[in-house]
């Protein structure tokens, strides 16, 4: 090798050297809190008894010192207060706890090491005594819990290496050696703790992705519920724009000598309604692409009439139904097997087609919870016609038999909502006293909120 090739590779090993002392200052010089969390079921015992097994350590480890050691009182408790008082500031702050814990044992290592040329005859477990190594064990295992495994490692390499020096490099005389048994036992007590703090995240992961995933599940099911209602709507706009453009082109007919003026007013009226339809027409085409079915998909057995039962696909272009249909709808509940009962007050009168859209999708919806959920109950249908708008009540009786398990999660009150919500009304859906379901929705008679509806939105609520 050339010399400018070795004075590379010195500078190349110099800078990853450098770099990886950083690295180990970053981990293991650091201060800031980081608290052992309480326990989900023993909430702080785990921290008393840690409290209680340093306090333990602390006045073994002052016997130890004066006893076998033959230290003064005053240095041996000094020395002594050290790993019962790592202990607990690990628990709070782990990498300073780990510091205050090797310093002590380096500390005590070092007076040992003197005072054992003057007491003869005598041995003393050295550089580690025995609750020197059990605090260190609980450091290390607090310290493994909370941290990265990469500053784990760090603290155990760094353990064994300061035991090395200690033991192996410096040594003495008439001692009984504790350095293998240190490391070996912090070997396995700093694996243990990165296992445990593996899992731990790993459950938490899996509760964070959890609860995103039933948040997107929501997010998309209240877009699809969105995009349905945005099919139907523009039927209505499209059937009134073609409605629109037939009246300009007959308007002139109905005139004995009609202007030069309105004749060119009414023809642009007509275009402008037939791109508007046109427009119309290619929006509502891509959003009925998503359709899987289609037109001429197969008979759908919760919706024989080829309504377009909410989440069915079927009969995307159907005749959008009103509240002419609800017979029809309620007769089709009866011949499934389910008792209803209808109620209608006031003076039915037109409504906007939306109204009368969102109202027959919010009866059909509640129908078919309660064929769902609530099997051999009675259902009460009750339509109000209000001066201000059209209220409707769909309640269930406690089922009489078995309910099957079905996947469903709440969507078709979401889709209840989100209906109501788009014409200004509201919709609320309880338990009943006793044991049964009821949706309550008012819908202003224009589709829009001229004053603010009270909208209650209760906690908790369960699926019928």
């Amino acid at each position: 090798m050339t010399e400018s090739g070795g004075g590379r590779v010195l500078v190349v090993l110099g800078g990853w050297v450098r770099r990886r002392l950083r690295v180990l200052h970053d981990d293991l010089w650091t201060f800031g809190p980081d608290p052992l969390p309480a326990s989900v079921w023993l909430r702080w015992l785990p921290h008393g008894l840690v409290c209680l097994a340093a306090f333990v350590l602390m006045f073994g480890s002052v016997a130890q010192l004066s006893d076998g050691a033959h230290l003064g009182p005053a240095l041996a408790f000094l020395l002594g207060l050290a790993p019962g008082g790592a202990v607990v500031l690990a628990l709070w702050r782990p990498v300073p706890g780990w510091l205050l814990s090797m310093a002590a044992t380096v500390a005590g290592a070092v007076v040992v090491h003197r005072e054992q040329y003057i007491v003869a005859g005598e041995t003393f477990t050295w550089p580690w005594s025995a609750a020197g190594i059990i605090a260190h064990l609980l450091v290390l295992l607090l310290l493994a819990l909370r941290v990265r495994t990469r500053v784990s490692v760090e603290a155990l390499v760094l353990t064994a290496l300061v035991t090395y020096v200690l033991e192996g490099v410096w040594g003495g005389t008439r001692y009984q050696p504790t350095g293998v048994v240190a490391v070996v036992l912090s070997t396995v007590v700093v694996v243990l703790g990165i296992a445990l703090r593996g899992r731990r995240v790993a459950r938490a992961q899996l509760v964070e992705q959890t609860t995103l995933t039933a948040e997107e599940r929501a997010r998309r099911t209240l877009l699809e519920e969105r995009s349905r209602i945005a099919r139907e709507l523009h039927d209505v706009v499209a059937h009134h724009m073609s409605v629109i453009s037939i009246q300009a082109q007959v308007a002139p007919h109905l005139v004995e000598h009609p202007s030069d003026e309105l004749i060119e007013n009414l023809s642009g009226i007509r275009q402008n309604a037939l791109e508007a339809l046109t427009e119309l027409r290619r929006v509502l085409g891509v959003l009925r692409a998503e359709n899987p079915e289609g037109p001429g998909a197969p008979d759908n057995p919760e919706d024989p009439y080829g309504l377009g039962a909410p989440g069915t696909g079927s009969a995307p272009h159907a005749p959008q139904p009103t509240l002419d249909r609800l017979d029809a709808l309620i007769g089709n509940t009866r011949a499934a097997g389910m008792d209803v009962a209808t109620e209608i007050k006031g003076e039915a009168r037109p409504y906007a087609p939306g109204v009368e859209l969102s109202a027959y999708r919010i009866v059909q919806e509640a129908l078919s919870n309660a064929l769902r959920h609530a099997p051999g109950s009675r259902v009460r249908v009750g339509v109000t016609h209000l001066p201000g708008g059209l209220r409707l009540e769909v309640t269930n009786s406690r089922p009489r038999r078995p309910v099957p398990a079905y996947p469903g999660a709440g969507h078709g009150l979401l889709g209840m909502r989100e209906r109501a919500a788009m014409l200004g009304g509201h919709v609320t859906a309880t338990r009943t006293p006793h044991g049964g379901f009821a949706v309550t929705a008012f819908l202003p008679g224009d589709g829009t909120a001229t004053t603010p509806l009270p909208h209650p939105r209760p906690t908790g609520e369960p699926t019928p």
